[in-house]
């Protein structure tokens, strides 16, 4: 792999940290002395997906912004990957007029189709419209595919199985890509799933399924580049699962009890070890790691400055927008 792409996954990875990391600390800044989901200037629950970038940075750099992705409630990671406007993805996470849905939607909704992203709250969800966007760029020839996001816990939907078959049997340009983070809210994937692998369930239907373990970045983009390649040209649909991390809780707010592994969750943060890596084949170095941090966190600080200025919907407006 070329330098500069290792260094472009890092700066990817770090540019969603750096969006997450500042999230989480307006979040929690209002909720006290007593926790009130509903209160401060970001009401309502949030899913953050720090430990998971590795996923979203290596599928991504095979993508531009005809190809259509499909995420899940945790999105942040694969709309920053996928080139998400962030100024417009913070201010409908604060709720601001300004923001992709008007603030309306909120972080599980988001939808932007200058990238061709979309998200929702109910599991498994994005799989079935994936096929629907990787039916019409079939059709129109352009060369364009969907990528459906999903968690592990996910992979036992309904849902999950009609999409892969009705995918395989259509030969659709789709990627799927499943999440696994060990744990599906506080249930782990032994307690859930039949299967050591969901990229064991892809020879089902007869497509190929690819496990990435070690929440690699590079095996994550090996993959992606030979499934993306797959699907562009007519191959049909892959499956990939990776074995990635949460380092957070489910949600903010969530004490974790259910995680007996928590204390060694921290060493096992990819951003720092991948970090490494690349210092020590002189990829990167220390200087430019900083500068890399630096500049994120100033496009991030500028995109809460936008959040934070936009005004807030109009009550009067609360039922525009929602019909055609």
């Amino acid at each position: 792999m070329e330098d500069k792409t290792r260094a472009d996954l890092f700066t990817t990875m770090v540019q969603i940290r750096a969006f997450e990391e500042a999230i989480l600390a307006d979040y929690h800044a209002d909720k006290k002395p007593a926790w009130d989901i509903g209160a401060g200037l970001i009401p309502g629950e949030m899913h953050l997906s720090a430990g998971q970038e590795p996923v979203a940075a290596g599928v991504c750099a095979h993508l531009d912004n005809r190809d259509a992705v499909t995420a899940t409630h945790r999105p942040h990671h694969f709309a920053i990957a996928h080139g998400m406007d962030i100024n417009k993805l913070a201010a409908e996470i604060y709720g601001r007029e300004t923001g992709l849905g008007r603030g309306r939607g909120g972080h599980m909704h988001l939808f932007d189709p200058d990238t061709h992203f979309s998200c929702s709250g109910i599991i498994a969800e994005g799989y079935p419209p994936a096929l629907g966007q990787a039916l019409a760029f079939k059709r129109q020839g352009a060369g364009a595919i969907a990528v459906a996001v999903t968690g592990e816990g996910a992979a036992n939907q309904g849902a999950f199985h009609e999409s892969l078959n009705l995918a395989a049997l259509w030969n659709l340009p789709v990627v799927f890509v499943v999440e696994d983070n060990d744990w599906a809210i506080s249930v782990p994937r032994t307690s859930s799933t039949s299967v050591l692998s969901n990229a064991d369930r892809a020879a089902a239907y007869g497509i190929p399924g690819i496990r990435v373990e070690d929440n690699s970045v590079e095996g994550v983009y090996d993959a992606a580049g030979e499934a993306v390649q797959r699907a562009r040209s007519g191959g049909g649909p892959t499956l990939i699962e990776v074995h990635t991390l949460r380092l957070w809780g489910h949600f903010e707010g969530d004490a974790q009890a259910y995680r007996p592994e928590l204390p060694e969750v921290p060493g096992r943060d990819p951003i720092p070890s991948y970090e490494q890596q690349l210092i020590a084949d002189a990829v990167l170095d220390e200087t430019q790691i900083e500068q890399l941090r630096d500049e994120a966190k100033k496009r991030v600080q500028d995109a809460l400055d936008f959040a934070k200025s936009s005004p807030t919907p109009d009550p009067s407006t609360a039922t525009h927008y929602v019909f055609a």
